[in-house]
């Protein structure tokens, strides 16, 4: 990836919607341009789907959940992190130090679909145990770039 890949995922993270043409216009590239980067961003996982974020920040009825991951090769366990992209539900996936190898947050429309999603990674070749909680209520929920915004006031 480069600068002007960034530029393009940045420019998605805050529009999704935006067409190939006013995307292009920002990034200084040909609307054909942009739309064979997005595809080569799509394939190479950089980009691994879209979604809705409703206005006012409402995220409706969505379950969330995280869910740790012990892997049995911390070393060798790609093929774990590579099924965990191809499951929309995966909001975030983090490699982590310590007693867990990885966190993964999940979103999903129901508490049925957490418990699908969660037995899907725990049948998976190379994931030795997980530890799943429920996410009750959420007290924080900053938008990246936001998080110096209170200290500077």
């Amino acid at each position: 990836m480069d600068a002007t890949d960034e530029k393009i995922i940045a420019e998605l993270t805050r529009n999704g919607r935006i067409s190939h043409s006013e995307l292009a216009g920002k990034v200084l590239l040909s609307r054909n341009a942009v739309r064979q980067r997005i595809e080569r961003l799509e394939r190479q996982g950089h980009i691994a789907g879209y979604t809705i974020v409703r206005a006012g920040g409402d995220t409706g009825d969505v379950v969330s959940a995280l869910v740790l991951v012990y892997r049995q090769d911390r070393m060798r366990g790609g093929d774990v992190l590579a099924a965990l992209k191809r499951i929309p539900e995966v909001v975030v996936c983090e490699i982590l130090s310590g007693d867990f190898d990885i966190m993964v947050r999940l979103e999903a429309a129901s508490l049925e679909r957490v418990r699908s999603i969660w037995e899907e990674i725990a049948k998976m070749p190379g994931v030795r145990d997980t530890v799943t909680a429920l996410t009750l209520s959420r007290v924080v929920n900053r938008p990246r770039g936001e998080q110096g915004l209170a200290a500077a006031e």
